[in-house]
């Protein structure tokens, strides 16, 4: 399975992401610079995380108008996978590609801790690695992880399966809406998500919890 990795201005995750996609499907990920306007065949698409310029504006705001997000658009519409982590997730809020938006921690600090997700939906493409309602680790590392949604938007959310990832048991990092971590497109192949999985991946991390969303997303769940 091939994919790539999408770099933009103050995305500082981008090494980590190349080294955890090489790792788990044995191929290291083309490479996208933001003024790309066509981007290879690929299966996967990743936009890592960081403070994409600055967060000058808001987060993700200058990024999800770059000429890439174009070319990731065209790319969502013929079926291929994108996940976006934390700066990631931002940028495919700003991009009108997943619902909500994601404000200020309720804390107003800058978290940097591990927390615990629950597995809300394991019937995606992202999560077939999992079990439903398992309990898995991860490292969280932002600023601007409170997700919102009005409530008309949260219950079709919840009801069409679209939350994949819940904080759980007391973890929630940033007071976002219903312990939202991680939502999906009703298409079910856009995944942004606030914790980082790339970071826990293999013993050397501390645990491989993070690995099944990859491997799920690469096809590789046999193998991992």
């Amino acid at each position: 399975m091939k994919s790539a990795v999408v770099q933009l201005p103050g995305l500082n995750r981008d090494r980590d992401m190349i080294a955890a996609l090489t790792k788990i499907s044995g191929k290291a990920p083309v490479t996208v610079w933001q003024t790309e306007t066509d981007i290879p065949d690929v299966d996967l698409i990743v936009i890592p995380g960081g403070f994409s310029y600055g967060d000058y504006l808001r987060c993700g705001a200058i990024a999800a108008r770059m000429p890439v997000m174009q070319a990731i658009k065209a790319k969502v519409e013929q079926g291929v996978k994108v996940l976006g982590v934390c700066n990631g997730f931002q940028i495919l809020v700003e991009a009108g590609l997943l619902p909500g938006a994601l404000m200020r921690n309720a804390s107003l600090k800058f978290v940097c801790r591990e927390v615990k997700l629950e597995v809300v939906n394991d019937d995606t493409d992202f999560t077939r690695a999992y079990e439903q309602g398992q309990i898995i680790r991860c490292p969280v590392a932002h600023h601007d992880g409170n997700y919102v949604v009005d409530t008309e938007t949260l219950k079709a959310l919840e009801d069409r399966g679209q939350v994949v990832f819940r904080y759980a048991e007391g973890t929630n990092p940033n007071g976002s809406v219903s312990d939202i971590a991680g939502v999906i497109n009703q298409r079910g192949n856009v995944l942004g998500m606030m914790p980082h999985p790339e970071n826990l991946i293999e013993a050397a991390h501390g645990g491989n919890d993070g690995r099944g969303i990859f491997a799920s997303a690469l096809d590789v769940v046999a193998a991992a």
